[in-house]
């Protein structure tokens, strides 16, 4: 049987996948990277040590999960963060060389892709869906908050053409600075979710900035700091903000389906995971159609690389 194996290293996830030519997963292991209590996140020289600490270990258990020895059809990694010229991160050479590696050994092609790319293609593996080759795609992580229009070609080539997204910080590091302000763990999103369940019915409103297809989050941030200090509840400030991003993304979906006439969206990156903000889209999705991996490969995965 052909195997092909995925790997990734992003900025806070080891990851391996092998999957099947007919895109049965048969191996997902990822080990998370340790943030020290009350950080905000990690140096890129932390990440890569982490990564070459783990990458051998993940592989590994991943490999455990077979009987014998395994023969790839190939290796892709993800080697950067966006398919731009000039994007660039040290943590994705970890997987890029441990690839190079596998497949001078094995004599099998390497392919790579971008961290972005990966994303999508886990996201529309695991929402089977969207079917079309022209669709909208929102990627709304720790590290980015972008609306983009894909392409895929005759040869499963990926296209991506970039919209919007937040002109400073992303939805992501949003939903971390604050936990952190709220003595949560970082990353903070599943603990802010948590925390929100509890102040649903007496969320503090914060503003929304969205104009045309750019949004903000750094006003919204200064809101919920300020309105922290005065004392206001924490899980009623941690509801304040997923309804927030949601709203955010409400919004900026519209536009971009007013603008492009695509009307499927695949959401992907870990802030979709979250439970209240995927309610919410559905609830105000009037006009296209939404899909959502499993919650699982929302987040940082090597799921796409290894399909794609």
């Amino acid at each position: 049987m052909n195997y092909r194996l995925g790997i990734d290293t992003s900025c806070y996830t080891t990851s391996v996948a092998i999957m099947d030519d007919s895109g049965n997963l048969l191996a997902d292991v990822r080990k998370v990277l340790t943030v020290k209590p009350g950080g905000r996140g990690l140096a890129q020289s932390e990440m890569v040590f982490q990564h070459t600490r783990n990458l051998p270990l993940v592989f590994a258990e991943a490999m455990a999960q077979f009987s014998g020895p395994v023969r790839f059809k190939s290796v892709t990694v993800s080697n950067r963060p966006r398919p731009l010229p000039g994007s660039y991160m040290p943590a994705f050479l970890v997987g890029e060389g441990y690839g190079k590696v596998l497949t001078v050994s094995q004599q099998i092609p390497l392919y790579k892709i971008s961290h972005q790319e990966n994303h999508i293609w886990a996201g529309r593996w695991s929402a089977d869906g969207p079917k079309g080759t022209d669709f909208l795609a929102v990627h709304i992580s720790g590290g980015t908050t972008e609306i983009v229009k894909v392409g895929i070609g005759s040869s499963q080539q990926m296209s991506i053409d970039l919209l919007g997204g937040s002109l400073d910080i992303s939805a992501g590091q949003f939903v971390d600075r604050i936990g952190v302000a709220l003595n949560l763990p970082f990353p903070a999103g599943s603990h802010l979710e948590k925390l929100a369940d509890c102040g649903r019915s007496g969320l503090c409103k914060v503003p929304v900035a969205v104009r045309n297809l750019n949004v903000s989050f750094s006003g919204a941030e200064t809101y919920v700091r300020r309105l922290l200090a005065q004392g206001e509840p924490p899980a009623a400030l941690a509801a304040g903000v997923q309804l927030c991003v949601a709203e955010t993304l409400v919004k900026l979906m519209k536009q971009a389906v007013a603008q492009t006439g695509l009307t499927e969206i695949l959401l992907v990156g870990g802030v979709s995971a979250n439970q209240f903000i995927r309610d919410y889209l559905c609830r105000h999705s009037q006009g296209f159609s939404l899909f959502f991996p499993d919650s699982r490969y929302s987040s940082d995965n090597a799921a796409g690389c290894a399909f794609c």
